[in-house]
């Protein structure tokens, strides 16, 4: 039986005091193992994309601890947290966050080069291959197509190997279409390179595809379990 990968324990997280606090995240405790595909559903504001910024150590709980490849994220000093993050998790944002100055392979292994590693060649290769982007290695991201972007911010959130990959709405600015091709990349670069991906989604045809589905509502996650035929 694999380990698991994630552990959230107890995580709670309040903004303001007294009569104006608000409790975006309630005792929300989960594990997910190695490999594991899971999407997080829920309303704007119900507290899902503060969850997932937990998970990826970008916000700090008011109370709880995060546990990735049992180390404990929020015991790590800020400069080992920051090395550890750009090693272990990869991030895919609905924006995209795209270098405009930078090409697409250039956007690619910016990565790496902020950690001062070398690409691996074949790895590149490999990826650009499954993203259907080779051809485009050169161009800029203005010269790519919506969902050409988000294939090169999952080619981005991919090229360090990471074990966790965390996607906020990765399909939320593609038409349908789009949308369903950068899924199923999604899903298969994850199993290609043994990767968990947490993707949050307001998508019921999205999540069903997952292997795990949790739902976040006011602050409080329930786990409705699989949802794959």
């Amino acid at each position: 039986m694999d380990m698991d990968l994630l552990r959230v324990e107890h995580i709670c997280k309040t903004y303001g005091d007294g009569e104006a606090a608000v409790h975006a995240l309630k005792d929300v405790s989960f594990s997910v193992p190695k490999g594991e595909f899971v999407a997080i559903v829920g309303e704007s504001g119900s507290g899902k994309s503060t969850l997932l910024n937990m998970i990826g150590a970008l916000d700090t709980p008011t109370s709880g601890r995060v546990y990735i490849n049992e180390k404990d994220t929020f015991a790590m000093k800020e400069k080992a947290l920051t090395v550890f993050r750009r090693r272990n998790i990869g991030f895919i944002f609905q924006a995209f966050n795209l270098i405009p100055e930078l090409s697409v392979e250039q956007n690619m292994i910016f990565p790496l080069l902020l950690d001062r590693q070398r690409p691996n060649k074949r790895y590149l290769e490999d990826l650009l291959a499954v993203l259907d982007l080779a051809k485009r290695r050169d161009h800029l991201p203005s010269q790519l197509s919506g969902g050409q972007q988000q294939r090169v911010a999952i080619g981005r959130a991919l090229i360090t190997r990471p074990s966790l990959v965390l996607a906020d709405e990765p399909t939320g600015n593609l038409d349908s279409q789009n949308s369903n091709e950068v899924l199923a990349l999604l899903k298969k670069t994850a199993r290609q390179y043994e990767q968990t991906v947490i993707m949050i989604t307001h998508n019921p045809a999205i999540a069903h595809t997952a292997d795990r589905v949790f739902q976040v509502s006011d602050g409080v996650l329930t786990d409705l379990g699989g949802c794959r035929a």
